[in-house]
């Protein structure tokens, strides 16, 4: 919150725009976990359970954290109360940490399904393991959220300075003023961010590595064939699809860690600075950052599921109520070689 306010004009520019978010955080993280539902094919893909329960993650934060933020900020005043003000800054660490887990084990999934075999593939993510991994996305922001918060560690040597901004004697408002002390700012975004951050870096480079390679084998192949004999052997044609996936693959890595980075890093260091700056980052610089990490949860659904010709299609069935243009062609008939095998939208080759 921003103890500088808004005038009438940026107020309805403000509401206008975060209503869009909202919306669109709403209807696109809906539309993925009734896709995954009502699709067999996309509940078969294990990478999909990361996906919904990342979708849940995203929904919370536009249904329960977003609502308030835009009220207090558009009337520059919070009306609900300490203890919900407590309650609701513990859900929007919660979840938003939760939303950023859930990224991170996307890219752990994706770098066995792509860098690895496929027999370690299935060692690896594994019904147990993924349980297990999901329930680490939503357990573990709650050491860095409810606990602390509710218990007042976060505030630990700067209480006055919180009870100086809570209250604003020349407009009499009150605000729910969310300040962290040192040692909480630096656990809390190495947790939420900086350790996800680097273990995505990792994968996704490794992936992208992995795709290059892969299609400069394959142009290498394709150069040493004839023409005539491409047109015969079905395994190129294969491998050929191959690349271009993986290719395809690779080059959206880098509008998905762009826009990641671009959302929440911003806040993340603010987050670090501030208290070594003794509080003197401005508030409206704080909500700005704030609701540009807010509309990744808006953008996710895009980034993750809209990009995926199978949810693509679950879309377009569920949007035009199930028009048979849009139903999954038949696989009977299909050919795969038998020294090939596709997880994930990816296909690898059995050595």
């Amino acid at each position: 919150s921003s103890s500088e306010g808004f005038g009438v004009a940026e107020k309805i520019v403000l509401l206008t725009f975060i209503s869009a978010v909202i919306l669109m955080a709403i209807l696109g993280n809906l539309l993925v976990m009734v896709a995954v539902c009502r699709d067999r094919q996309l509940r078969k893909i294990k990478t999909n359970y990361f996906i919904v329960s990342l979708a849940f993650a995203d929904l919370l934060v536009s249904v329960l954290v977003m609502p308030f933020g835009a009220i207090e900020l558009v009337q520059d005043n919070w009306i609900y109360g300490e203890m919900f003000c407590l309650v609701r800054t513990s859900l929007d660490v919660l979840l938003t940490t939760a939303s950023i887990l859930h990224l991170c084990c996307i890219s752990l999934d994706r770098y066995y399904a792509i860098c690895c075999q496929p027999l370690v593939y299935r060692n690896k993510m594994t019904p147990l393991r993924i349980a297990v991994m999901l329930g680490g996305c939503w357990v573990i922001p709650t050491f860095i959220s409810f606990l602390p918060i509710m218990q007042g560690w976060n505030s630990i040597g700067i209480i006055d300075l919180i009870q100086q901004r809570q209250f604003n004697k020349a407009s009499n408002s009150t605000y729910c003023i969310f300040m962290v002390n040192k040692p909480y700012a630096i656990t809390c975004s190495v947790v939420a961010f900086y350790i996800p951050f680097l273990l995505m870096v990792l994968a996704y480079y490794r992936i992208y590595i992995t795709a290059r390679e892969h299609a400069r084998q394959i142009q290498v192949l394709q150069r040493a064939g004839t023409p005539a004999e491409g047109r015969h052997h079905h395994p190129d044609q294969h491998s050929t699809h191959r690349m271009k996936t993986e290719t395809k693959a690779a080059k959206t890595l880098c509008i998905i860690m762009g826009c990641f980075c671009l959302c929440w890093a911003p806040f993340f260091i603010t987050n670090i600075v501030d208290p070594f700056i003794n509080y003197t980052v401005p508030g409206k610089l704080w909500t700005a950052f704030l609701w540009l990490g807010y509309i990744n949860s808006g953008l996710n659904p895009f980034l993750y599921a809209f990009l995926n010709k199978s949810f693509r299609r679950a879309f377009l069935i569920i949007l035009c109520c199930g028009d048979e243009r849009y139903r999954r062609p038949s696989i009977l008939g299909q050919t795969v070689p038998c020294s090939t095998t596709t997880i994930n939208g990816s296909t690898h080759v059995l050595r």
